[in-house]
């Protein structure tokens, strides 16, 4: 970052690692689970995806903020991310359509990070010692008072952040083509989510993470997505009470990332905290039912448990990681219910996988059906 003065920063991990680099975003001290992510792009779309509520990231890309911030690209009302840490960060921007600066940005959202450090050797770090808690600091230098508030951070196993994401009233997207009602579970949304829908002429209706199937199903929806979100699955019970309803009445269900994870508790299957979890632009899956790989985008710290799901009789792996084998997909026997663990919304990319919406619709019923 060039053109003003700096203050000095520090970063402390849980481990008692300390970096000290340079401030950006506002002056002050934040705290949450440090995670890195490998995407060489879209990083407006990264700190503001409901998902990252919580953390702070890491970007393995050295240069952020070059391409300055743009209203549309974004995937939630506000940034989402607790700081960021990065190598350069400039408060200069080179797109001539971008409508202001990262600092400006950041500023405005109260948003507190630290830069000039190696963010090679940090990411190796966290990579061999798994995401930690940490705080990052421009106003306190003392490591004993920054220890105290590292300490007071909650960890991210059991941590139940939906309620902190989810909208607080419903609301609706209409169609310009409207076929089908699509009811939305929000336990942390993506935009672009809403707009795969949306452009696959669904109406939408978003619902409060808290609220019961019953009050959903009054809406008369053809269909039901899980959503996206922050923090422990597995806390986030009232969910999986939801979903279990919604396969008894076995209507077309789909869910990504933590509406994975919630399909598959709702089957009887536990999820684990991940080492370090998959966050980037760049995951290979394969997809089991046509033997083709997929690129994908992912962001997530939590998994389903493989060997649960390789032995429940009525789930079905349908598309599995191609680094680690972890369970990228799975389909219940008998329903029409599936769901992926990665985002086949992901903007600005890759778009290898957009065609499970299309799946998910040819399952609503047509108009002339109901």
């Amino acid at each position: 970052m060039k053109g003003t003065e700096l203050k000095e920063a520090i970063l402390l991990l849980a481990d008692g690692k300390v970096y000290r680099g340079k401030s950006l975003g506002r002056i002050g001290t934040s705290s949450g689970e440090l995670c890195f992510n490998t995407g060489m792009t879209g990083y407006q779309e990264i700190f503001t995806d409901p998902s990252y509520f919580g953390q702070i990231v890491v970007t393995t890309v050295p240069h952020i903020g070059n391409y300055g911030v743009l209203d549309k690209e974004v995937e939630s009302n506000q940034v989402q991310i607790q700081g960021l840490v990065c190598k350069e960060f400039s408060e200069f921007f080179s797109r001539k359509s971008a409508e202001g600066s990262l600092q400006e940005y950041f500023e405005k959202a109260g948003i507190i990070g630290i830069c000039e450090i190696d963010t090679r050797e940090l990411v190796r770090h966290i990579r061999d010692k798994g995401a930690m808690n940490a705080v990052i600091s421009s106003e306190i230098s003392d490591l004993a008072l920054l220890q105290e508030k590292l300490d007071a951070t909650p960890l991210m196993h059991g941590l139940e952040l939906a309620s902190q994401v989810s909208t607080k009233e419903e609301y609706s997207i209409e169609s310009p083509d409207k076929k089908y009602k699509v009811a939305i579970l929000d336990l942390g949304v993506k935009k672009n989510i809403l707009n795969n829908f949306v452009q696959r002429g669904c109406e939408v209706k978003v619902f409060p993470f808290n609220t019961s199937y019953e009050e959903m199903e009054q809406w008369g929806p053809d269909g039901y997505f899980i959503s996206n979100g922050p923090g422990d699955p597995a806390a986030t019970t009232q969910a999986v009470e939801n979903v279990t309803k919604m396969l008894e009445q076995d209507k077309p269900l789909f869910g990504i990332c933590m509406g994975h994870q919630i399909l598959a508790q709702a089957n009887g299957i536990p999820t684990y905290k991940m080492h370090n979890g998959h966050r980037g632009l760049n995951h290979p899956v394969k997809n089991l039912i046509t033997g083709k790989c997929e690129i994908t985008s992912q962001n997530h710290g939590f998994a389903v448990d493989a060997e649960h799901v390789k032995n429940n009789e009525n789930i079905e792996i349908t598309h599995i990681n191609l680094n680690d084998g972890t369970i990228e997909g799975i389909r219940v026997k008998g329903k029409k219910a599936f769901s992926v663990q990665y985002h086949p919304e992901s903007s600005p990319g890759p778009h290898d996988s957009e065609y499970l919406f299309d799946e998910f619709v040819s399952m609503l019923p047509k108009k002339e059906d109901q």
